[in-house]
């Protein structure tokens, strides 16, 4: 009797571990809402102040008439009336914020009277729980509007965070139409997180938008690409040396270039280059292969054409004419020396 009550007694700290997020991103909220009041408060005071003595001195010393004193005041009062109806609308922001927090620690308060796994306010508390991981998915999977109204039928709109997956799911569907605004006002929204992590989300789409503008070889737009690169991904130089490099060798080598390696990485006859099989294999479901094709020692040649080693050792032999320590590329003819060969790691 005594194991079966061990065995369905309810920890309320097991599910509240499981449950952080549910009052990491209210926190992350509110602070990142203090910041936004703290800059606001800082900018207004470093113009207020000093306005406010250029006026006051300008007035004494009578190098102003009345009626450009009354202009100056009022364009500080304008702008100290702006600063508080932004305070306004940030206060009610704090206002639900904190809701949602209490309403979060409600519900997780309700735990700590639940004594048992069997008793009926799990029960309920668990139907709760399923409610906002269905809520959660569906917003991870880009159902905003399905997930909003399920949220609003099961009274939970206090527990998941509709609003900030609809924003992120904005900025993503600006991307995917290749716009960049959004996703970089995002990014200076949340430049500390992202030095935090050390990751290069903004430096990429800066690169993107370089990448678009080479892209279209028109001569007026490969020279606002370089004023880009010089303002925006220069910067970076000593961080993103490699990829600023490759991006500059887009100026010279176009769609259309000549040059090797490049050239022969596309080609008519090639059904992954096809754009007409492309399309009609797009929704087509993949092969699942259990056991992989891909040879074992795979190496690339100077020219770019990847080969399993061993194999092209073997066909170089049996294709003669080839001196010992060198290969011969199979489809194009050419010979190589083993030592100019790499070795390739597929990920």
């Amino acid at each position: 009797m005594a194991a079966e009550l061990t065995s369905t007694r309810l920890n309320p700290e097991s599910h509240i571990i499981l449950d952080q997020p549910l009052l990491r991103l209210p926190h992350e909220l509110a602070r990142r809402n203090l910041k936004t009041v703290q800059r606001a408060v800082e900018r207004e005071k470093e113009y207020v102040i000093p306005a406010i003595k250029e006026a006051a001195a300008a007035s004494l010393s009578n190098t102003q008439t009345p009626d450009q004193t009354l202009a100056a005041l009022d364009a500080i009062i304008s702008r100290m009336q702006g600063l508080k109806r932004k305070m306004e609308s940030l206060q009610e922001e704090e206002k639900k914020i904190h809701n949602q927090s209490r309403k979060r620690i409600q519900h997780l308060e309700t735990l700590y009277n639940i004594p048992s796994l069997a008793d009926v306010k799990y029960d309920q508390w668990s139907r709760i729980r399923l409610d906002r991981l269905l809520v959660d998915h569906m917003l991870r999977s880009g159902y905003s509007e399905s997930a909003k109204q399920l949220a609003q039928v099961r009274g939970v709109e206090d527990l998941v965070d509709v609003g900030v997956f609809t924003q992120c799911q904005r900025v993503v569907d600006s991307l995917r139409r290749g716009e960049t605004k959004e996703a970089l006002q995002w990014c200076g929204e949340n430049k500390a997180a992202l030095k935090k992590s050390q990751h290069n989300l903004e430096f990429e789409l800066r690169l993107q938008q370089y990448i678009e503008m080479v892209r279209t070889q028109d001569k007026s737009k490969k020279i606002e690409a370089i004023i880009h690169a010089k303002k925006y991904l220069i910067p970076n130089h000593q961080s993103q040396n490699s990829e600023i490099m490759r991006a500059a060798g887009l100026l010279v080598f176009t769609q259309d270039t000549r040059a090797e390696p490049y050239k022969s990485t596309s080609t008519s006859v090639c059904p992954i280059c096809s754009t007409e099989l492309n399309e009609l294999a797009r929704k087509m479901p993949y092969a699942h292969h259990s056991k992989s094709y891909v040879e074992s020692d795979p190496i690339v040649l100077p020219n770019g054409r990847v080969y399993g080693k061993q194999r092209l050792i073997e066909i170089s032999q049996k294709m003669g004419s080839v001196e010992s320590g060198n290969v011969k590329d199979p489809t194009t003819g050419q010979v190589f020396h083993e030592s100019e060969m790499k070795k390739v790691y597929i990920l």
